[in-house]
């Protein structure tokens, strides 16, 4: 079994203090740092873009999963590669070729991360599983921060755990949207092995970082 990492999601952090917001993320054991790119068009929200991802990375030594919800998102890849992501992570509605996007991603030597949203089937990516390094399911609606947990889409992770299995494959599987306490251990015993939380690591247990981290991973 692949170790449980934490991938804490920065659109929960107070964005007026970004850089000393990582730094506490780091210091409590984060293992990644989620960042969600969202343009108001594929999702109906906006958050940052890269110039704003520039900056953060300076603040930071462990890797950002950076997950573009954004579209046509192949034009952007690059610019996102360039300000410091180190997965990238794109859905494949939002492009017109995801080979090509997926490839685009390896000749700029990131990880390549393809997500899938609730509605979204397994069926749009399996040809592509042996070219990617992580399958990130979406267990809200993309957009917005704070939703609740939709355990139906357990079984989809279930689902690419076992094929991961039957065909020796091995890619990440992440799962994104109302990770908590009560619903962690269910996304881990399904297959996930990298959950993004963004509410629970910076609001529970009085911010208490390390202690929330520490919690999702079941030690």
């Amino acid at each position: 079994m692949k170790k449980i990492q934490i991938s804490p999601s920065i659109l929960s952090a107070d964005f007026s203090q970004l850089g000393n917001e990582i730094k506490r993320l780091e210091k409590g054991g984060a293992d990644m740092i989620h960042v969600d790119v969202m343009d108001g068009h594929f999702v109906p929200n906006l958050t940052i873009g890269p110039p704003v991802i520039k900056a953060l990375k300076k603040h930071c030594s462990i890797q950002f999963d950076v997950h573009l919800m954004i579209s046509p998102v192949h034009k952007y890849i690059e610019a996102y590669s360039e300000a410091g992501a180190d997965i990238i992570t794109i859905h494949p509605e939002a492009t017109d070729n995801i080979e090509d996007s997926i490839l685009k991603i390896k000749s700029l030597n990131k990880k390549v991360g393809v997500s899938l949203n609730p509605d979204s089937k397994i069926d749009l990516i399996i040809d592509h599983l042996k070219k990617i390094d992580l399958v990130l399911i979406m267990s809200v609606n993309p957009g917005f921060g704070g939703q609740k947990f939709m355990p139906e889409v357990l079984d989809k992770v279930k689902q690419l755990k076992d094929i991961q299995s039957k065909k020796n494959m091995d890619f990440d599987i992440e799962i994104d949207g109302g990770i908590n306490f009560d619903n962690c251990q269910s996304a881990i015993e399904a297959g996930a092995n990298i959950l993004v939380s963004g509410t629970t690591v910076f609001k529970s247990n009085n911010g208490d970082i390390k202690k929330n981290i520490d919690l999702l991973k079941l030690k």
